[in-house]
């Protein structure tokens, strides 16, 4: 079960509410026909809008505010794609279908985490010891899979089955909490230490190959583990140092500061929104943002409310 490092998230279904936003030559252009009626474009974004809108306008709204500060590359795009399709081997194409992605969904997703990821860790520090001493922690990567369950009795359960014989993937699936487990037959993919939920990752590092572990309570409920391999990393500390850099970064961070900082990003860009259906779809996200801040940046946000003040009186 892998660790989240980020908590916004991109709705496959945002991406067509945002296509779907043009000028209004583009919004009354038919995208379907029947012999009951056709649909246009603005019929598709005026039903979208009604169901997701709020949802959709601030997710498309982050994007631009970060988008305007960092910069995010294709390169950068399509290595995350080919680490994450190494990761997840053949039920790749079935896991990101899970979610809602094809393809180019999926690479839009990812660039709005890349971007999420640049703002969480713009003033994060670690030292070339730290990045060293976690190179030498990940040189060994293993293959594996789990069944998930919510309680102890059907983790021995499960553990039974796979002993006595039955399909790893079909067991997932009939037995597994886990939603990605109905395409994924419950594999996880290569990953190194760090990269799952420290009970888990204790046994699954300690199993030999094609043994089935003993059930391991995590925060998310029992997992009952197979390591179907192991491998060493080829690439040099020059090669992974600046992914382990990053890596790091992301670990160290503290997730609770992105929102305000998001939000205040919103506020300096002076958005004015238009559309009298969306006029209050950013409420919501500015107030949780300020409950999430911290005494010290609220103290930092009443100073530059001040000074603001201070400012305006003078040029009066």
């Amino acid at each position: 079960m892998k660790k989240t490092v980020l908590t916004l998230t991109l709705a496959a279904s945002v991406l067509a509410l945002g296509a779907c936003s043009g000028d209004s030559d583009k919004n009354s252009e038919v995208i379907a026909t029947s012999k009951v009626g056709d649909i246009t474009q603005n019929d598709l974004y005026e039903e979208m809008k009604s169901s997701i809108g709020d949802q959709a306008f601030q997710l498309l709204m982050i994007e631009k505010v970060l988008a305007d500060k960092y910069e995010v590359s294709k390169d950068e795009v399509n290595t995350q794609l080919k680490a994450d399709k190494e990761q997840y081997g053949e039920s790749f194409e079935a896991m990101i279908a899970q979610q809602g992605y094809t393809e180019e969904s999926y690479k839009k997703f990812l660039e709005l985490n890349l971007l999420q990821e640049k703002a969480l860790i713009e003033d994060v520090k670690v030292t070339e010891e730290e990045i060293k001493a976690e190179y030498e922690n990940i040189k060994n990567e293993i293959n594996a899979r789990h069944v998930l369950v919510a309680d102890e009795e059907t983790a021995k359960k499960v553990k039974a089955e796979l002993e006595s014989g039955k399909d790893f993937a079909e067991v997932a699936k009939e037995y597994s909490t886990e939603e990605a487990a109905q395409t994924s037959g419950g594999e996880l993919g290569w990953f190194g230490k760090g990269q799952m939920v420290p009970e888990f990752e204790k046994v699954a590092f300690g199993l030999e190959k094609n043994v089935i572990s003993e059930p391991v309570k995590s925060e998310f409920g029992y997992h009952v583990i197979e390591v179907t391999d192991t491998r060493t990393i080829e690439k040099s500390y020059e090669d992974k140092k600046a992914e382990i850099e990053k890596q790091l970064k992301l670990e160290k961070a503290d997730q609770s500061k992105l929102l305000p900082k998001v939000a205040k990003m919103m506020k300096d860009a002076k958005i004015e929104i238009k559309d009298k259906d969306l006029k209050t779809s950013l409420d919501q996200f500015l107030a949780a943002a300020e409950e999430q801040k911290t005494p010290a940046e609220d103290a930092e946000a009443k100073t530059d409310t001040t000074e603001d003040a201070e400012a305006t009186e003078d040029e009066k």
